[in-house]
């Protein structure tokens, strides 16, 4: 089983998309290449903007993977973090990224944006951001080292906790990302978060929090719609950001 936005990205729009579950589910289509790296909550970015291998692999860690290149689908791993997928479709662009506390409050979602408008010519209102499944406010529950690095990094945190005393508050992660995306100018009619809990859903979604151990990790992907193969291609390159 997969989840997928029909108004964000679809054939017409030139992208396919999909959120994934425990249940798996076939992907997008066939893809030329499927990119998956190592995650480390980090803020790095990693940009395809050449032709990719099939199998090709990508030293380093990286939580966020953009690409202008039709076939190639860009994949993210999560257990409760946030996965987030982006689409340009005026520049033809796609982005797919990791959100996790540190990562999130550490901007990596600003930061991947701001790639994709330094680098590809992106407007924020051309923008399509969807926001997967993840642990919700309802059972993200976080101490005193979370709060003080959300303290340091946003003014206005208190609106993305709820007290439960003795320096512990329940964190709302999946709106700290949306509001990042509205802060970087994407219109809100061009933002769709999915409104599910993967601690409240044990048959639909891995989680950490919940298990208390890793048992699995739903795979969430996207790519621009494959074209005919082209001669004289050049080997994909990788270039940090």
């Amino acid at each position: 089983m997969l989840i997928t936005i029909p108004s964000f990205a679809g054939a017409r729009a030139g992208a396919r998309h999909f959120f994934g579950t425990r249940r798996g589910g076939s992907g997008p289509g066939p893809a030329r290449a499927v990119v998956s790296v190592t995650q480390v909550h980090g803020t790095d970015v990693l940009v395809l903007d050449r032709p990719v291998d099939s199998g090709q692999a990508f030293d380093g860690g990286w939580d966020a993977l953009v690409t202008d290149q039709p076939g190639v689908l860009l994949t993210v791993r999560t257990a409760d973090c946030v996965p987030v997928l982006i689409h340009d479709p005026v520049r033809s662009v796609v982005a797919a990224v990791h959100a996790g506390w540190r990562g999130a409050v550490a901007g990596i979602l600003p930061k991947t944006l701001a790639v994709i408008t330094r680098r590809f010519g992106s407007q924020p209102e051309s923008l399509r951001v969807s926001i997967g499944p993840s642990v919700g406010a309802c059972c993200y529950e976080v101490d005193e080292p979370v709060l003080s690095r959300l303290r340091e990094a946003y003014a206005d945190w208190r609106s993305l906790v709820k007290d439960t005393g003795a320096g512990r508050a329940m964190l709302d992660l999946r709106g700290l990302v949306l509001g990042q995306a509205r802060s970087a100018g994407v219109r809100d009619e061009r933002i769709h978060p999915v409104s599910l809990c993967t601690v409240c859903h044990p048959t639909l979604f891995y989680s950490y929090r919940r298990d208390g151990e890793v048992r699995g990790t739903m795979v969430s992907g996207i790519m621009l719609a494959p074209r005919r193969r082209m001669a004289g291609r050049r080997r994909g390159k990788r270039r940090a950001d």
